[in-house]
């Protein structure tokens, strides 16, 4: 089982929720492996899960995308409209399940399948809870563009607030979009990473987007980049 780091940090405060107990389960024996993890509390459906979430202090919450009562998609929009913490990370079943793309529209800060191995289900904690996004850029890229369907068939006005966006800022939000990497995009543009990262920074609180998976969500929305295009 994969040893996480030591640290004299207090531990990443978990939530599991599920409605499956084997799966909740399994997934402690792996978190509670870890010196800097540790899981505060279960919930069984989204409804347990919206309620727990305001009783105890976690800082991820870790949310099966469909169960009886309240669906994960929903359960999340609710805990992430009452505040910032806990993020959520959300599990489906399937690749390119409908319930993703809907997930990160409601706040989720990303999401992973549920057979998912323990070193990647770790890392992807650590990730939200440090604030990234743990939805790689090229699999949004493709569960974009095969959701096309649901995205605005015609071309959408352009909001006011992409008028703030200088048009180096505009540029890398189009790369993000497309789902190079800060490393990739400052190859391109010549500049260094650290550039790169600021630029990214800059768009995320112009437009008040939380992380890169937003923004992603926000340029196929917004017609800076389309379905099935490549960079």
């Amino acid at each position: 089982m994969t040893a996480g780091p030591s640290t004299d940090e207090p531990p990443i405060r978990i939530i599991l929720v599920d409605d499956q107990e084997l799966v909740r389960t399994g997934f402690r024996m792996v978190l509670d492996a870890q010196p800097d993890i540790k899981v505060v509390g279960e919930a069984g459906d989204g409804f347990a899960a919206v309620e727990l979430a305001r009783q105890q202090i976690c800082d991820v919450m870790v949310m099966d995308a469909r169960m009886p009562r309240l669906d994960g998609v929903e359960a999340t929009r609710r805990i992430r409209l009452a505040g910032d913490l806990p993020r959520v990370l959300m599990l489906t079943t399937f690749d390119l399940d409908e319930y993703a793309f809907a997930a990160l529209k409601a706040g989720a800060s990303g999401f992973l399948l549920k057979d998912v191995p323990p070193e990647e289900l770790l890392f992807a904690i650590r990730a939200v809870y440090s604030g990234d996004s743990v939805v790689a850029p090229s699999t949004t890229r493709r569960l974009i563009d095969r959701f096309a369907a649901l995205l605005p068939g015609e071309e959408p006005p352009s909001p006011p607030e992409l008028t703030e966006l200088t048009e180096r800022e505009r540029e890398v939000l189009t790369h993000v979009a497309h789902g190079l990497s800060n490393q990739e995009i400052a190859q391109r543009l010549f500049v260094s990473e650290a550039t790169v990262k600021t630029h990214v920074g800059r768009v995320l609180a112009k437009l008040s987007l939380r992380d890169r998976v937003q923004a992603v969500v926000y340029a196929y929305e917004h017609g800076l980049v389309r379905a099935g295009q490549r960079p």
